[in-house]
């Protein structure tokens, strides 16, 4: 009977329907469309990152800043800031490897330095990576050239796009073996550099690169500790001071001239030396023989023959843990769990979200504020729905009043309208979501080509294409439902007040 009646009233007051479902329907498609080209990107971000960098979890130091793999989250902050190395790692790595549900565990210590190749330099992020774990759980890493690091080799890879661009930029293309040499400056009593040169073992690329993905070198963790000053037991670490880079820039006679920069670095001999380095050192030239570049060349090449004790190169500290979980694990109270039994130790585990830093951050925020958007078109509609309604109620005093008069209650005649409205809502959802199906096929036929690789990277690819969620389509009917509720609130509880005798005076 109701809904019978609601079908009448909408055919016959068509024109306000009409407005009020194509603005419930307009809104529908806009959220529908928008939050499924964001939920595109952020599943895309998602696997780009958990796929070949993040993980489903990182352990990390605990502290009040919020840190990524490789900074932290904060830009101001991050310009001087140094990454922790995890507390206590073994026994927090015998922990969290303890725990049920892991699909696969590693490492990673991070910094940053300057990459120069073929005279060409650039800033990179370095990923030091236990390559005996490392790439198995990151099946989104696809080597190119070469080969993985392997495990304790000294060491790096680069991506292809970072080669091409080398190659772009010094006509060389970086073929394996290529020396590439890492610098790192810190600030400490003195200014002062350290450097690393390991060879290229590999060159890879990431199936779906992320926001920063391309500038990351993957190498042995041992570089990376002597670059950022780690500290390991069993390992040397050589700083250049400021007096010893004069060396680079310094020539012949003024480094073996009388008061020269090599005086300043070891000191001016007495009179009574023939010469200033100790006598266990190498042997002293003969009498007539005059100290000289060559000599000190072939002294340095005799040295690296006879090497003093060697080094243990393996082990040491690390800045996170990485986690991948079972197929169906949630991370939510996995992380839980596993922090209240990191809480005594210093660590904390976090998602992969915070790990990927501020790129995927920032994609979680566009989204909200998308959707801030949306809430406020939502709310401009609503009000321009209930003054419709209001003119809708007023013109039908007359009916509601004889619909009172012969006894109607109060909740029929807000059922009557409630369903009115509803049935509008109803019609609005559907043609919103069909709409958006409609525009998502039309969008796929064309092929749109996208070459930015940012925007590619955050769509899944160079092709736009819009996937149908039906989670959000679901959503997307659900709101059309409560605008049409929404806006039927105040004009319901206006027509319930029209008293029947007025009503019919006025009619």
């Amino acid at each position: 009977m109701i809904f019978t009646a609601a079908i009448r009233n909408i055919a016959r007051n068509i024109k306000s329907s009409a407005i009020v479902a194509l603005l419930v329907a307009v809104i529908t498609f806009v959220f529908f469309i928008g939050n499924s080209i964001m939920g595109r990107a952020n599943m895309s971000t998602r696997e780009a990152f958990i796929e070949s960098l993040t993980g489903d979890i990182v352990v990390k130091r605990a502290g009040d800043l919020s840190m990524s793999l490789f900074g932290a989250n904060t830009p101001v902050v991050g310009d001087y800031f140094a990454i922790p190395t995890l507390p206590a790692f073994d026994i927090v790595m015998e922990l969290v490897a303890a725990q049920e549900g892991i699909l696969g565990i590693t490492s990673q210590v991070s910094g940053t330095a300057l990459l120069d190749v073929f005279d060409q330099r650039d800033v990179v992020l370095l990923s030091g990576v236990d390559a005996s774990s490392y790439f198995s759980l990151f099946p989104g890493i696809i080597l190119e050239e070469g080969r993985l690091l392997g495990a304790g080799e000294s060491g790096a890879m680069i991506t292809m796009e970072r080669a091409r661009r080398i190659e772009s930029q010094s006509g060389q293309f970086p073929a394996i073996g290529t020396p590439l040499l890492f610098t790192s400056a810190a600030l400490g009593g003195e200014f002062a550099f350290r450097i690393r040169e390991v060879p290229l073992v590999g060159i890879f690329s990431y199936q779906n690169p992320g926001l920063f993905m391309n500038e990351i070198v993957i190498i042995d963790p041992q570089t990376v500790r002597g670059l950022n000053a780690i500290q390991v037991a069993g390992s040397a670490d050589i700083e250049i001071t400021e007096d010893a880079m004069n060396l680079l820039a310094a020539g012949l006679d003024d480094i073996f001239g009388a008061g020269g920069s090599f005086d300043d670095l070891f000191g001016a001999p007495d009179d009574d030396e023939a010469f200033w380095f100790s006598p266990w050192d190498f042997a002293p030239p003969a009498e007539d023989a005059a100290f000289s570049p060559d000599y000190l060349q072939n002294f340095l090449g005799e040295a690296a023959l006879e090497p003093a004790e060697p080094v243990e190169m393996v082990g040491g500290d690390w800045n996170f843990i990485i986690l991948r979980l079972e197929e169906g694990r949630r991370t939510r109270p996995f992380i839980s769990s596993l922090n209240r039994t990191l809480e005594p130790y210093g660590a904390v585990a976090v998602n992969w979200r915070i790990a990927a830093g501020l790129s995927a951050i920032l994609m979680l925020m566009v989204q909200a504020l998308f959707n801030a958007g949306v809430f406020l078109v939502m709310v401009a509609a609503v009000i321009t729905a209930i003054n419709i309604l209001l003119v809708s109620v007023f013109r039908r005093t007359r009916e509601i009043g004889t619909l009172r008069a012969i006894g109607a209650s109060d909740a029929y005649i807000r059922g009557l309208i409630f369903t009115e409205n509803l049935i509008i809502a109803l019609f609005a959802g559907v043609a919103g979501v069909l709409g958006g199906l409609a525009f998502m096929q039309w969008i796929n036929s064309l092929n749109i080509f996208i070459g930015n690789n940012l925007i590619a990277s955050l769509l899944g690819g160079h092709f736009l294409s819009i996937q149908f969620v039906p989670q959000i389509a679901a959503l997307s009917f659900a709101l059309s439902l409560v605008l049409g509720l929404a806006s039927s609130i105040y004009p319901v509880e206006s027509a319930v007040r029209i008293e029947p005798i007025k009503a019919l005076r006025r009619g």
